[in-house]
């Protein structure tokens, strides 16, 4: 029956950051410990996690952060992924010239790299201006040994930019998996909310807890799924929504049911005129 098809199980690691880079592994890998207990299929970490969203604008302090994409920490949740049988998104200062990245990297189930995405709409105006920005957006075929999902990436202010979202969509994203370090509140839920309905795909964003600074929690999944033949009204697309206080979340996603629900509906690519958007790349 419809109601007992399996669905997507994706673990929001809403965690206040520990002291120092052996602090946040330790803590993370315990988290992904926890969302495989759980049930998992994939766990995803808030935005640049291996140093809690610390951005110092001094140049050598902040090269003395980074780290190397292949470097011990990163390959520990490589490794991590594969002995849990469960996907895992990383975030991370990454080491880069001319400077470093703000990254994530998804591993597979089998710890296997599958999506490495540096943000690309960078936070200039405040202290991401002494990071490099990312080059593109690329999506993945991610599989969870049940099924096989096609995966991107945003972080945080990417979601402002409809275009990031709407990039994802065209390379066939099914989800996008959003770390983020900044309040949810009405407005940026709001865009998580209309990035999901535009494109017809799932967002799941995670968050730093209450108690980090500038940060709230609230955690979000939204599903894509606007509205069902057999139900009057529109739905709620925002199946979860966590609270403020850190914890490891749980939210579902019935991805045979988002799949239905893009074969018959009209948003996304189906109705769009691109040969009328020329400003928009001139």
């Amino acid at each position: 029956m419809e109601r007992n098809r399996r669905k997507l199980k994706i673990a929001l690691l809403q965690l206040l950051p520990e002291s120092g880079l052996q602090g946040q592994l330790d803590k993370g890998r315990a988290a992904c410990v926890r969302a495989k207990e759980l049930g998992a299929d994939i766990a995803l970490f808030p935005e640049m996690w291996s140093d809690g969203y610390f951005l110092p604008q001094d140049s050598g302090e902040l090269e003395a952060l980074a780290i190397e994409s292949g470097g011990d920490f990163v390959r520990a949740f490589a490794r991590l992924a594969g002995e849990l049988q469960m996907a895992i998104g990383v975030t991370f200062l990454e080491k880069h010239v001319p400077r470093p990245r703000n990254s994530m990297i998804l591993f597979d189930r089998n710890g296997a790299e599958r999506l490495h995405y540096a943000k690309v709409h960078t936070c200039g105006f405040d202290a991401e201006r002494v990071l490099s920005p990312g080059d593109g957006f690329s999506v993945t075929e991610l599989d969870l040994g049940w099924d096989r999902i096609r995966v991107g990436a945003m972080i945080c202010f990417d979601r402002e930019f409809p275009e990031s979202a709407r990039v994802l969509m065209r390379e066939g994203a099914e989800l996008i998996l959003a770390p983020n370090a900044c309040p949810m509140e009405l407005n940026r839920l709001a865009a998580l909310r209309t990035r999901a309905y535009e494109n017809m795909l799932a967002v799941a964003t995670c968050n730093y807890p209450a108690g980090q600074p500038d940060c709230n929690g609230r955690s979000t999944v939204f599903d894509g799924v606007a509205w069902l033949e057999d139900e009057p009204g529109v739905r709620d697309m925002c199946v979860f929504e966590a609270p403020e206080a850190e914890g490891v979340y749980l939210a579902q996603v019935d991805m045979e049911q988002l799949r239905a629900y893009r074969q018959k509906e009209v948003m996304g690519d189906r109705y769009r005129r691109p040969e009328t958007y020329g400003l928009l790349i001139d």
